[in-house]
Protein backbone atom coordinates (compact mmCIF):
# COMPACT_ATOMS: atom_id res chain seq x y z
CA UNK A 1 0.00 0.00 0.00
CA UNK A 2 2.81 2.45 1.02
CA UNK A 3 4.26 1.31 -2.51
CA UNK A 4 1.58 2.18 -4.44
CA UNK A 5 1.05 5.56 -2.63
CA UNK A 6 5.00 6.68 -3.13
CA UNK A 7 4.16 5.59 -7.18
CA UNK A 8 1.45 7.65 -6.72
CA UNK A 9 3.05 11.06 -5.64
CA UNK A 10 6.55 10.08 -7.69
CA UNK A 11 3.48 10.26 -10.86
CA UNK A 12 1.81 13.36 -9.61
CA UNK A 13 5.15 15.14 -9.00
CA UNK A 14 6.39 14.25 -12.86
CA UNK A 15 2.68 15.67 -13.72
CA UNK A 16 3.44 19.08 -11.91
CA UNK A 17 6.59 19.33 -14.00
CA UNK A 18 5.45 19.03 -17.06
CA UNK A 19 2.36 21.45 -16.14
CA UNK A 20 4.63 24.00 -13.85
CA UNK A 21 4.31 26.47 -16.96
CA UNK A 22 0.61 26.90 -17.78
CA UNK A 23 -0.06 26.08 -13.46
CA UNK A 24 1.56 29.39 -13.46
CA UNK A 25 0.88 31.53 -16.18
CA UNK A 26 -2.78 30.60 -16.63
CA UNK A 27 -4.01 31.06 -12.94
CA UNK A 28 -5.21 34.98 -13.22
CA UNK A 29 -8.25 36.54 -12.89
CA UNK A 30 -10.07 39.57 -14.42
CA UNK A 31 -11.35 42.34 -12.05
CA UNK A 32 -11.84 46.11 -12.52
CA UNK A 33 -10.44 49.71 -11.12
CA UNK A 34 -13.46 50.80 -8.58
CA UNK A 35 -11.32 53.68 -6.60
CA UNK A 36 -7.95 54.97 -6.70
CA UNK A 37 -5.68 57.02 -4.27
CA UNK A 38 -2.72 57.52 -5.34
CA UNK A 39 -0.20 54.93 -5.72
CA UNK A 40 -3.00 52.51 -3.99
CA UNK A 41 -5.66 50.79 -6.51
CA UNK A 42 -8.94 49.20 -5.35
CA UNK A 43 -10.17 46.45 -7.35
CA UNK A 44 -13.61 44.33 -7.32
CA UNK A 45 -13.12 40.82 -6.64
CA UNK A 46 -16.93 40.16 -6.01
CA UNK A 47 -17.29 38.18 -9.25
CA UNK A 48 -14.05 36.03 -8.55
CA UNK A 49 -14.86 32.41 -8.14
CA UNK A 50 -12.04 32.21 -5.75
CA UNK A 51 -9.85 34.48 -3.33
CA UNK A 52 -7.46 36.99 -3.67
CA UNK A 53 -4.31 36.20 -1.38
CA UNK A 54 -2.19 39.39 -0.06
CA UNK A 55 1.02 38.96 -1.80
CA UNK A 56 -0.70 38.29 -5.19
CA UNK A 57 0.43 40.18 -8.30
CA UNK A 58 -1.79 42.52 -10.63
CA UNK A 59 -1.88 44.43 -14.03
CA UNK A 60 -4.45 47.45 -15.04
CA UNK A 61 -5.28 46.54 -18.64
CA UNK A 62 -4.21 49.97 -20.68
CA UNK A 63 -5.21 49.01 -24.01
CA UNK A 64 -6.93 45.88 -26.04
CA UNK A 65 -6.78 44.50 -29.58
CA UNK A 66 -8.85 42.18 -31.42
CA UNK A 67 -5.95 39.39 -33.03
CA UNK A 68 -7.50 38.07 -36.17
CA UNK A 69 -5.96 35.36 -38.53
CA UNK A 70 -5.96 37.07 -41.83
CA UNK A 71 -5.99 34.08 -44.06
CA UNK A 72 -8.73 32.20 -42.05
CA UNK A 73 -10.78 34.90 -40.83
CA UNK A 74 -10.36 33.36 -37.15
CA UNK A 75 -10.77 35.12 -34.14
CA UNK A 76 -7.41 34.31 -31.84
CA UNK A 77 -8.33 36.75 -28.90
CA UNK A 78 -6.99 40.00 -27.91
CA UNK A 79 -3.72 41.12 -27.26
CA UNK A 80 -3.27 43.32 -24.14
CA UNK A 81 -0.99 45.60 -22.85
CA UNK A 82 -0.61 46.13 -19.04
CA UNK A 83 0.58 48.28 -16.43
CA UNK A 84 3.47 47.96 -14.26
CA UNK A 85 3.28 45.05 -12.14
CA UNK A 86 1.84 45.53 -8.33
CA UNK A 87 1.07 43.82 -5.39
CA UNK A 88 -2.33 43.26 -3.08
CA UNK A 89 -1.27 44.31 0.45
CA UNK A 90 -5.27 44.16 1.58
CA UNK A 91 -8.17 41.55 0.55
CA UNK A 92 -11.71 42.13 1.93
CA UNK A 93 -14.82 40.04 1.40
CA UNK A 94 -15.58 41.88 -2.24
CA UNK A 95 -12.95 43.88 -3.05
CA UNK A 96 -8.58 43.87 -2.83
CA UNK A 97 -6.21 46.95 -2.11
CA UNK A 98 -3.00 47.22 -4.05
CA UNK A 99 0.16 48.99 -4.67
CA UNK A 100 1.81 50.32 -7.65
CA UNK A 101 5.09 52.35 -6.82
CA UNK A 102 4.32 55.36 -9.35
CA UNK A 103 1.30 54.14 -10.64
CA UNK A 104 -0.54 56.40 -13.57
CA UNK A 105 -3.89 57.46 -13.36
CA UNK A 106 -6.29 54.56 -13.93
CA UNK A 107 -10.54 54.99 -14.99
CA UNK A 108 -12.93 53.54 -12.92
CA UNK A 109 -14.61 50.30 -14.63
CA UNK A 110 -11.00 49.78 -16.46
CA UNK A 111 -10.35 46.39 -16.55
CA UNK A 112 -7.34 44.45 -14.90
CA UNK A 113 -6.03 41.22 -13.77
CA UNK A 114 -4.63 39.47 -10.78
CA UNK A 115 -2.13 36.52 -11.63
CA UNK A 116 -1.20 33.90 -8.92
CA UNK A 117 1.56 34.92 -7.19
CA UNK A 118 4.35 32.29 -6.69
CA UNK A 119 5.42 34.40 -3.71
CA UNK A 120 2.19 34.14 -1.99
CA UNK A 121 2.53 30.34 -1.59
CA UNK A 122 5.22 28.14 0.63
CA UNK A 123 8.39 29.01 0.09
CA UNK A 124 9.34 25.66 -1.50
CA UNK A 125 7.39 25.37 -4.63
CA UNK A 126 4.40 23.36 -4.20
CA UNK A 127 3.77 20.05 -5.71
CA UNK A 128 0.58 20.39 -7.90
CA UNK A 129 -1.48 17.29 -7.10
CA UNK A 130 -3.63 16.71 -10.26
CA UNK A 131 -7.40 15.20 -9.69
CA UNK A 132 -7.63 11.87 -9.64
CA UNK A 133 -10.56 9.31 -11.14
CA UNK A 134 -13.51 10.23 -8.57
CA UNK A 135 -17.17 9.65 -8.57
CA UNK A 136 -18.98 11.90 -10.65
CA UNK A 137 -19.43 15.10 -8.86
CA UNK A 138 -16.46 14.23 -6.32
CA UNK A 139 -13.06 15.67 -8.32
CA UNK A 140 -11.19 18.90 -7.81
CA UNK A 141 -8.40 20.79 -9.36
CA UNK A 142 -7.41 22.73 -6.77
CA UNK A 143 -3.52 23.27 -6.47
CA UNK A 144 -2.18 21.35 -3.61
CA UNK A 145 1.49 21.19 -1.29
CA UNK A 146 2.07 17.67 -0.33
CA UNK A 147 5.06 17.61 2.20
CA UNK A 148 7.19 14.81 2.62
CA UNK A 149 6.44 12.25 4.91
CA UNK A 150 7.24 12.60 8.66
CA UNK A 151 7.45 9.40 11.11
CA UNK A 152 5.42 10.94 13.52
CA UNK A 153 1.23 10.39 13.82
CA UNK A 154 -0.13 14.32 13.86
CA UNK A 155 -2.83 15.37 15.65
CA UNK A 156 -3.17 18.82 14.37
CA UNK A 157 -0.72 21.23 12.47
CA UNK A 158 -0.71 25.04 12.16
CA UNK A 159 1.13 27.22 9.89
CA UNK A 160 2.37 30.51 11.40
CA UNK A 161 5.28 33.22 11.87
CA UNK A 162 6.64 32.47 15.20
CA UNK A 163 9.79 33.36 15.11
CA UNK A 164 9.58 37.32 13.12
CA UNK A 165 11.79 35.97 10.51
CA UNK A 166 11.00 35.81 6.74
CA UNK A 167 9.10 32.69 6.33
CA UNK A 168 6.57 30.95 8.39
CA UNK A 169 6.80 27.35 10.56
CA UNK A 170 4.50 24.43 11.20
CA UNK A 171 3.70 23.59 14.95
CA UNK A 172 2.78 20.29 15.30
CA UNK A 173 0.96 17.65 18.31
CA UNK A 174 1.73 14.32 17.88
CA UNK A 175 -0.31 11.27 19.40
CA UNK A 176 2.92 10.45 21.49
CA UNK A 177 2.76 13.53 23.39
CA UNK A 178 5.00 15.88 21.59
CA UNK A 179 5.11 19.35 20.64
CA UNK A 180 7.13 19.25 17.27
CA UNK A 181 7.93 22.59 15.11
CA UNK A 182 9.23 22.50 11.40
CA UNK A 183 10.92 24.87 9.09
CA UNK A 184 10.56 24.68 5.41
CA UNK A 185 13.81 24.12 4.07
CA UNK A 186 13.10 23.92 0.32
CA UNK A 187 11.05 20.78 -0.65
CA UNK A 188 11.71 19.47 2.97
CA UNK A 189 10.39 19.77 6.43
CA UNK A 190 13.27 20.00 8.96
CA UNK A 191 12.78 19.64 12.06
CA UNK A 192 14.23 22.23 14.59
CA UNK A 193 12.00 21.82 18.30
CA UNK A 194 10.70 19.10 20.07
CA UNK A 195 8.75 19.25 23.10
CA UNK A 196 7.85 17.02 25.32
CA UNK A 197 4.41 17.63 26.83
CA UNK A 198 3.32 16.50 29.99
CA UNK A 199 2.57 12.89 31.13
CA UNK A 200 -0.88 11.74 30.17
CA UNK A 201 -1.96 14.65 28.44
CA UNK A 202 -3.75 13.76 24.73
CA UNK A 203 -3.60 16.21 22.29
CA UNK A 204 -6.83 17.85 20.98
CA UNK A 205 -5.65 20.59 18.44
CA UNK A 206 -2.75 22.84 17.92
CA UNK A 207 -3.58 26.79 17.39
CA UNK A 208 -1.70 30.00 17.12
CA UNK A 209 -2.05 33.74 16.94
CA UNK A 210 0.00 36.68 17.86
CA UNK A 211 -1.94 37.22 21.01
CA UNK A 212 0.62 39.19 23.21
CA UNK A 213 1.69 42.01 19.96
CA UNK A 214 5.16 40.57 20.10
CA UNK A 215 4.93 40.28 16.13
CA UNK A 216 5.36 36.46 16.55
CA UNK A 217 2.81 34.20 17.39
CA UNK A 218 2.37 32.04 19.92
CA UNK A 219 1.49 28.47 19.87
CA UNK A 220 -1.70 26.96 21.55
CA UNK A 221 -1.96 23.09 22.48
CA UNK A 222 -5.36 22.41 23.90
CA UNK A 223 -5.06 19.05 25.56
CA UNK A 224 -6.92 16.26 27.79
CA UNK A 225 -6.02 15.32 31.59
CA UNK A 226 -6.98 11.30 30.73
CA UNK A 227 -6.44 11.12 34.26
CA UNK A 228 -8.19 14.21 35.67
CA UNK A 229 -10.67 14.44 33.20
CA UNK A 230 -10.23 18.02 32.52
CA UNK A 231 -9.32 20.36 29.22
CA UNK A 232 -6.54 22.47 29.40
CA UNK A 233 -4.17 24.21 26.62
CA UNK A 234 -0.29 24.65 27.32
CA UNK A 235 0.97 28.42 25.56
CA UNK A 236 4.02 28.21 24.06
CA UNK A 237 6.63 30.56 22.50
CA UNK A 238 8.64 28.43 19.97
CA UNK A 239 10.56 31.57 18.44
CA UNK A 240 13.75 29.64 19.97
CA UNK A 241 15.17 25.57 19.23
CA UNK A 242 14.19 25.02 22.76
CA UNK A 243 9.70 25.50 23.46
CA UNK A 244 9.61 27.78 26.61
CA UNK A 245 6.19 26.96 28.12
CA UNK A 246 4.35 30.76 28.80
CA UNK A 247 1.44 29.22 31.23
CA UNK A 248 -1.17 26.80 31.22
CA UNK A 249 -4.99 27.70 30.65
CA UNK A 250 -8.05 25.89 32.26
CA UNK A 251 -9.39 25.89 28.72
CA UNK A 252 -10.44 24.64 25.46
CA UNK A 253 -8.70 26.95 22.83
CA UNK A 254 -9.30 26.79 19.49
CA UNK A 255 -8.34 29.46 16.29
CA UNK A 256 -11.43 30.30 14.31
CA UNK A 257 -11.53 32.26 11.10
CA UNK A 258 -8.71 32.96 8.43
CA UNK A 259 -5.58 35.13 7.76
CA UNK A 260 -6.42 38.21 9.24
CA UNK A 261 -9.90 37.54 10.69
CA UNK A 262 -8.23 34.62 12.52
CA UNK A 263 -9.05 34.50 16.58
CA UNK A 264 -8.45 32.67 19.43
CA UNK A 265 -11.34 31.34 21.50
CA UNK A 266 -11.44 29.52 25.00
CA UNK A 267 -14.30 27.57 26.35
CA UNK A 268 -15.03 26.00 29.64
CA UNK A 269 -15.16 22.74 27.64
CA UNK A 270 -16.99 20.52 30.05
CA UNK A 271 -19.07 22.78 32.31
CA UNK A 272 -22.30 20.85 32.18
CA UNK A 273 -21.68 17.64 32.08
CA UNK A 274 -21.25 16.97 28.49
CA UNK A 275 -22.02 20.19 27.19
CA UNK A 276 -19.76 22.75 26.69
CA UNK A 277 -20.23 26.36 27.97
CA UNK A 278 -20.00 29.40 25.51
CA UNK A 279 -16.49 30.99 25.06
CA UNK A 280 -14.61 34.29 24.99
CA UNK A 281 -12.20 35.59 22.68
CA UNK A 282 -8.32 34.66 24.44
CA UNK A 283 -7.27 38.44 25.15
CA UNK A 284 -3.28 38.78 26.70
CA UNK A 285 -3.33 41.93 29.67
CA UNK A 286 -0.67 42.39 31.96
CA UNK A 287 1.46 39.69 31.06
CA UNK A 288 -0.94 36.74 31.09
CA UNK A 289 -3.41 35.41 28.59
CA UNK A 290 -7.07 34.97 30.03
CA UNK A 291 -10.95 34.67 28.77
CA UNK A 292 -12.13 38.50 27.63
CA UNK A 293 -15.16 39.61 27.50
CA UNK A 294 -16.17 39.20 23.93
CA UNK A 295 -18.20 36.36 24.31
CA UNK A 296 -18.92 33.11 21.01
CA UNK A 297 -22.09 31.52 21.58
CA UNK A 298 -20.92 28.01 20.44
CA UNK A 299 -24.88 26.55 21.47
CA UNK A 300 -23.55 23.83 23.76
CA UNK A 301 -21.27 22.59 20.91
CA UNK A 302 -17.35 22.29 21.46
CA UNK A 303 -14.81 24.58 19.88
CA UNK A 304 -13.37 21.68 17.87
CA UNK A 305 -15.86 21.79 15.12
CA UNK A 306 -17.36 25.41 15.37
CA UNK A 307 -17.02 28.66 12.91
CA UNK A 308 -19.00 31.87 12.60
CA UNK A 309 -18.73 32.97 9.34
CA UNK A 310 -21.41 35.55 7.24
CA UNK A 311 -22.16 32.89 5.14
CA UNK A 312 -25.96 33.46 3.90
CA UNK A 313 -25.36 37.71 3.88
CA UNK A 314 -22.93 40.88 4.09
CA UNK A 315 -23.28 41.88 7.66
CA UNK A 316 -25.05 38.63 9.56
CA UNK A 317 -22.48 36.40 11.22
CA UNK A 318 -24.00 33.05 10.57
CA UNK A 319 -23.00 29.90 13.18
CA UNK A 320 -21.72 26.87 11.35
CA UNK A 321 -21.13 23.55 13.27
CA UNK A 322 -20.69 19.69 12.78
CA UNK A 323 -24.29 18.37 14.05
CA UNK A 324 -24.81 15.21 16.15
CA UNK A 325 -25.95 13.21 13.32
CA UNK A 326 -22.55 14.02 11.41
CA UNK A 327 -23.89 16.74 9.00
CA UNK A 328 -22.46 20.34 8.66
CA UNK A 329 -24.95 22.60 9.32
CA UNK A 330 -25.37 26.68 8.63
CA UNK A 331 -27.78 28.44 11.61
CA UNK A 332 -29.36 30.74 9.13
CA UNK A 333 -30.15 34.31 9.53
CA UNK A 334 -33.62 33.59 10.18
CA UNK A 335 -33.22 31.05 12.71
CA UNK A 336 -33.87 28.08 10.56
CA UNK A 337 -30.77 25.45 9.15
CA UNK A 338 -29.17 24.72 6.27
CA UNK A 339 -27.63 21.39 6.75
CA UNK A 340 -25.14 19.54 3.83
CA UNK A 341 -26.59 16.49 1.74
CA UNK A 342 -24.81 14.01 3.33
CA UNK A 343 -23.22 12.43 6.76
CA UNK A 344 -19.16 13.23 6.40
CA UNK A 345 -17.94 14.60 9.27
CA UNK A 346 -16.86 11.60 11.11
CA UNK A 347 -14.73 12.29 14.14
CA UNK A 348 -11.11 10.15 14.96
CA UNK A 349 -10.09 12.41 17.95
CA UNK A 350 -12.17 10.71 21.05
CA UNK A 351 -11.70 10.73 24.35
CA UNK A 352 -13.92 9.48 27.54
CA UNK A 353 -15.25 11.69 29.84
CA UNK A 354 -16.96 9.37 32.83
CA UNK A 355 -19.26 6.98 31.37
CA UNK A 356 -19.29 8.76 27.83
CA UNK A 357 -16.78 8.85 24.43
CA UNK A 358 -16.64 12.14 23.13
CA UNK A 359 -16.32 13.25 19.88
CA UNK A 360 -13.98 16.42 19.13
CA UNK A 361 -14.78 16.47 14.82
CA UNK A 362 -12.23 18.26 13.01
CA UNK A 363 -12.58 21.83 12.04
CA UNK A 364 -14.95 23.27 10.07
CA UNK A 365 -12.92 26.11 7.40
CA UNK A 366 -14.65 29.11 6.02
CA UNK A 367 -13.47 31.67 4.11
CA UNK A 368 -14.51 34.11 0.98
CA UNK A 369 -16.75 36.45 0.21
CA UNK A 370 -19.31 37.22 2.53
CA UNK A 371 -23.03 35.32 0.69
CA UNK A 372 -20.90 33.03 -1.36
CA UNK A 373 -18.56 31.47 1.45
CA UNK A 374 -17.18 28.15 0.83
CA UNK A 375 -16.82 25.49 3.71
CA UNK A 376 -14.30 22.83 3.69
CA UNK A 377 -14.95 19.73 6.09
CA UNK A 378 -13.72 16.28 6.60
CA UNK A 379 -14.68 13.10 5.90
CA UNK A 380 -12.76 10.29 7.34
CA UNK A 381 -13.69 6.43 5.81
CA UNK A 382 -14.55 4.00 9.10
CA UNK A 383 -11.93 1.14 8.88
CA UNK A 384 -14.41 -1.48 11.00
CA UNK A 385 -17.75 -0.15 10.73
CA UNK A 386 -19.50 1.03 13.64
CA UNK A 387 -16.70 -0.23 16.07
CA UNK A 388 -15.09 2.44 14.59
CA UNK A 389 -17.59 4.91 16.28
CA UNK A 390 -15.76 4.14 19.66
CA UNK A 391 -12.59 2.83 19.12
CA UNK A 392 -11.72 5.90 16.15
CA UNK A 393 -10.07 3.56 13.90
CA UNK A 394 -10.15 4.76 10.02
CA UNK A 395 -8.61 3.83 6.57
CA UNK A 396 -8.81 7.35 4.62
CA UNK A 397 -10.38 10.63 4.25
CA UNK A 398 -11.55 13.65 2.11
CA UNK A 399 -11.94 17.08 2.30
CA UNK A 400 -15.10 18.58 0.38
CA UNK A 401 -15.54 22.08 0.16
CA UNK A 402 -19.40 23.40 0.36
CA UNK A 403 -21.27 26.53 -1.08
CA UNK A 404 -24.56 27.41 0.57
CA UNK A 405 -27.25 27.87 -1.99
CA UNK A 406 -31.05 28.05 -1.87
CA UNK A 407 -31.46 27.38 1.28
CA UNK A 408 -28.97 24.32 1.14
CA UNK A 409 -25.37 23.16 1.70
CA UNK A 410 -24.26 21.30 -1.26
CA UNK A 411 -21.10 19.98 -2.12
CA UNK A 412 -18.57 21.15 -5.14
CA UNK A 413 -15.57 19.69 -4.89
CA UNK A 414 -13.65 16.75 -3.03
CA UNK A 415 -10.37 16.39 -2.16
CA UNK A 416 -9.32 12.61 -2.11
CA UNK A 417 -6.38 12.41 0.41
CA UNK A 418 -4.59 9.88 1.06
CA UNK A 419 -5.06 9.09 5.00
CA UNK A 420 -7.36 10.15 7.38
CA UNK A 421 -7.36 13.34 9.11
CA UNK A 422 -7.75 14.33 13.31
CA UNK A 423 -8.16 18.28 12.57
CA UNK A 424 -7.72 20.82 10.19
CA UNK A 425 -6.17 24.74 9.58
CA UNK A 426 -6.68 27.95 7.74
CA UNK A 427 -3.76 29.26 6.39
CA UNK A 428 -2.82 32.41 4.32
CA UNK A 429 -3.67 30.65 1.03
CA UNK A 430 -5.39 27.19 1.62
CA UNK A 431 -6.45 24.52 4.38
CA UNK A 432 -3.45 22.44 6.23
CA UNK A 433 -4.07 18.79 6.62
CA UNK A 434 -2.59 16.51 8.64
CA UNK A 435 -3.09 13.22 6.60
CA UNK A 436 -2.47 9.67 8.93
CA UNK A 437 -0.84 7.29 6.69
CA UNK A 438 -0.71 3.56 7.01
CA UNK A 439 1.78 2.72 10.05
CA UNK A 440 1.17 6.02 11.90
CA UNK A 441 2.97 8.15 9.92
CA UNK A 442 1.85 11.78 8.48
CA UNK A 443 2.36 13.57 5.32
CA UNK A 444 0.68 17.29 5.43
CA UNK A 445 -0.77 18.70 2.70
CA UNK A 446 -1.89 22.20 1.90
CA UNK A 447 -4.96 23.11 -0.15
CA UNK A 448 -4.86 26.24 -1.79
CA UNK A 449 -8.13 27.92 -1.90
Amino acid sequence: MLYHYYMKINFQRFLAACAAVCVFSCAWAQVSVVKQEGDRIYLDTSELNRNVSVGESFKVILSSEKLVNPKTGRDLGRINRYSREGKIVETQPLYAVGEMPGAPKFSVGQEAVITFAPSAAPVSAPAVQTAEAFPAGEKSSRKMNTYPVVEREIVGAVKADFNALPGEEIAAADTKGNLVVYAQDGAELRETAVYKLPSGRKAVSVSAADVTGAGRAQAFVSVYDERKQQVSTLVFDVSDREPVLLGTLPYLVKELGCGSDKKLYAQKAFANGNKASDARELVYKDGRFSAGKKIFSAYGNRLSGVQYYPVQKAGENNFVYTASNGRLRVRLDDGKYAQSPARFASAPNRVKYKQDILSFYPSVQVYGPAGRATLAGVENTAKLGALSEQFGQYDGGKIHFLTYENGALNIRETVQLNGFVYDTSCTSGGILAPQILPGGRTTLVEIYR
